[in-house]
This record gives C-alpha cells, sequence and structure tokens, in this order.
C-alpha cells in the first residue's frame, strides 16, 4: 500500500510540475509576443522607425503671414483692434524749457507751425495709440491751431489761448478740453518743472473728460493712403539724406536725417536729438513732409495769422527720396501732398508737417541734405 500510494504520489507531483512548466513558458512567451513590433492593420501604413510620425499642427511661421486684421487710418500701421477712436487733437509746448516733450512718439500725425516770437508749437493727433502714456506739456491755442486740430475731427486740447481762439470756440461751440476753462480734473501739473512749461494730462485721462462733456466718442475719420508695408520698391523721387528746416529764427534749426537701417527719419532741434521724455527715445518719421503758407502777424505781442487752407509748394520725404509737388485741402478734409493732381501714398508710420512762410520765398526755409 505504500508503494501504490508512493507511485501516485509521484505520478501526481510530475503532472502538477509539468503543468507549471507549461503555464510558464506559454506566459513568456505571450510576454514576447507582445514586445515584438506588430504588423500594420490592413490599408494602414506603417512609418519609417528612424523618423517620428508628422504631426497635425500648422508650421509657426503660418501664423506669422496672416494679414493684420486691422490697420490705422492716419499711419497706415497694423493694430490689433479696430481704430475707430475720436482723435485728441494736443497743443503741444515746443518752447526750450519745454523740451524734451513727453508723448510725441506715440502721436500718428505731428504738425510744427511757428506761433509768436519764432517759437514754434507743436500739435499732436494721437488717434490708435497711447492710452496712459503721459503727453505735453500742453500749451495754449490760436485760430489756425483750431483749423488743423478740427481738420482731423479732433477734440481739441490746450490750456488757454488767444482772444481770436476763444472768441471762436465759444462762438462756434467748439469741443475742447481746456485745463483753464472746462476741463481742470483731467490734467495734472509736473512740479519738477516751472510753469507754464509744466501741464500734463494722457490719452486715457482726456477721453473720460471728453466723455464727461457727451462729446462724440467717433466721428467720421479721415485717412490716408499708404504703400504696403512689405513694398521694398524705390519710391519716386531724387536722393536726399535728410532736410534742415528754418522755420523763422536762424537759431532754431530742424532736421530730418535718414536711417537707411530703420528707414525713418531721425529728428534733431539745433543738431541735438529731439527725445520723447517718455522712453528716452530719439523721435523718428515716417514720412516728412515741408509745406509753405502764407502769414501775417497780427498785433504787437506777435500773434499770426496762417493760411492753413489754400494750398501752395511742399516738398516730400521718404525712404531718402524728396519729392516736389504741391499741398492742397478741400473743404472738411486734411492737408495732402499731391504730385501732378494725384495724391502720394506715404508708407506707413508717423508723418510730420513742417509748416513754414512763404516769405521771402518758400525755398528759403529748407536746405535738402545730400
Amino acid at each position: 500500500m505504500n508503494d501504490t500510494w508512493s507511485t501516485g504520489w509521484r505520478r501526481l507531483a510530475g503532472t502538477l510540475l509539468c503543468l507549471t512548466l507549461s503555464g510558464s513558458l506559454l506566459a513568456a512567451c505571450t510576454e514576447k509576443a507582445a514586445e515584438a513590433p506588430q504588423p500594420p492593420a490592413a490599408g494602414e501604413q506603417q512609418p519609417a522607425q528612424d523618423e517620428p510620425a508628422p504631426e497635425e499642427t500648422a508650421p509657426p511661421e503660418a501664423a506669422e503671414q496672416e494679414p493684420a486684421a486691422y490697420t490705422a487710418p492716419l499711419t497706415g500701421l497694423p493694430v490689433e483692434q479696430p481704430a475707430d477712436k475720436r482723435p485728441l487733437a494736443v497743443m503741444i509746448n515746443n518752447a526750450p524749457a519745454a523740451r524734451p516733450q513727453s508723448g510725441l512718439s506715440q502721436a500718428d500725425i505731428v504738425y510744427e507751425v511757428l506761433a509768436e516770437g519764432g517759437i514754434t508749437r507743436l500739435i499732436g493727433i494721437f488717434q490708435s495709440r497711447g492710452a496712459e502714456e503721459t503727453i505735453g506739456p500742453i500749451r495754449s491755442i490760436r485760430p489756425y491751431l483750431i483749423d488743423l486740430g478740427e481738420s482731423y475731427g479732433g477734440v481739441l486740447v490746450h490750456a488757454g489761448g488767444s482772444n481770436d481762439a476763444y472768441a471762436i470756440i465759444q462762438r462756434q461751440h467748439k469741443e475742447d478740453l481746456d485745463e483753464i476753462s472746462n476741463a481742470g480734473p483731467y490734467f495734472w501739473r509736473d512740479k519738477s518743472r516751472k510753469a507754464p512749461h509744466n501741464l500734463y494730462s494722457n490719452a486715457d485721462k482726456l477721453r473720460e473728460g471728453a466723455d464727461k462733456r457727451g462729446y462724440a466718442e467717433h466721428v467720421e475719420l479721415k485717412s490716408y493712403p499708404f504703400h504696403d508695408p512689405a513694398d521694398d520698391s524705390v519710391p519716386e523721387g531724387e536722393d536726399a539724406a535728410g532736410v534742415d528746416v528754418i522755420f523763422l529764427l536762424q537759431s532754431y534749426k530742424v532736421s530730418y536725417k535718414y536711417d537707411t537701417a530703420t528707414k525713418l527719419y531721425q529728428r534733431f532741434i539745433n543738431g541735438k536729438p529731439h527725445i520723447d521724455l517718455n522712453n528716452n527715445e530719439q523721435l523718428t518719421a515716417a514720412n516728412v513732409i515741408v509745406l509753405g503758407a502764407d502769414q501775417k502777424v497780427l498785433d504787437d505781442v506777435g500773434r499770426l495769422d496762417i493760411d492753413v487752407s489754400s494750398g501752395g509748394k511742399a516738398v516730400l520725404l521718404q525712404r531718402g527720396k524728396v519729392l516736389e509737388g504741391k499741398w492742397v485741402r478741400a473743404k472738411g478734409d486734411v492737408i495732402r501732398f499731391v504730385k501732378d493732381g494725384q495724391e502720394v501714398p506715404l508708407y506707413p508710420g508717423t508723418t510730420y508737417f513742417n509748416i513754414v512762410p512763404n516769405a521771402p520765398s518758400f525755398d528759403s526755409h529748407l536746405q535738402l541734405l545730400k
């Protein structure tokens, strides 16, 4: 009996051992099979083993090639949001004690024109750029400055004015923000400078003031024709490295010098870079227009009457070239530069209009740089 039991036990143990070994071998085979590369399913291509599978995403440069959704009407530059706000026409002091000014690098258009005593005044047209950036020093207004600012539909921003200017504003109900009479809280004084060269504001505060007074937030915007920003063709005209402009006094000279690297004109006053105090950078322009206008002295103070409507001789500098033509202004429109009766497109960027006297001659007020 013991032999029989022993023999049976040995047979049972052998059977269990075989089953165990068989299971281990099966598991090992299954694991090896799982690790082995599987053939592609029918109709499916296997990518090469030394190349990653292609991704579905578009290349990053595709987004950069998309055209801008919006364009600013006065600069021709691309903007992320519609540039539809009403312009602000800000009278900016240009006396030596007022320099360097703040905010001019954010203006879409800048006019420079004579005031009294041979000193010029700057009008910054702010429409598509600048919000919280400081603008100033802000100064008084004259009738021809009203005319220029309103040609863009701008809210007139100033501190005081001549008797004639105040008479026009009151009689014709001009929409203005005057630090002295109706909008003091929307300006501030900088204690580091002496009055009257220390009055400032910014676009956000000025638009808040305009809204408080019930002025229209949107107007019909003027615009200019612009070259395609990607257009690298050479514009029409003679070679010119820049221009020196003498408004009246020989001791005051404004220069624009072309920088081939940036394709912009750098602005100088009496040979020194004209700086924006906000960013300590030199002011630049994509287009420089010098135009002649008739003017006369009105009183002993030296206040002027300047004709900014009738048109006349002008030159346009852009991309290292100078083009002789004329300036024209239709009723209800802005000043435009034309050649052979056709308006000449500008290059995207800031445009500076420099209005010089026609006497003794237009040409006597500018010297082209070669």
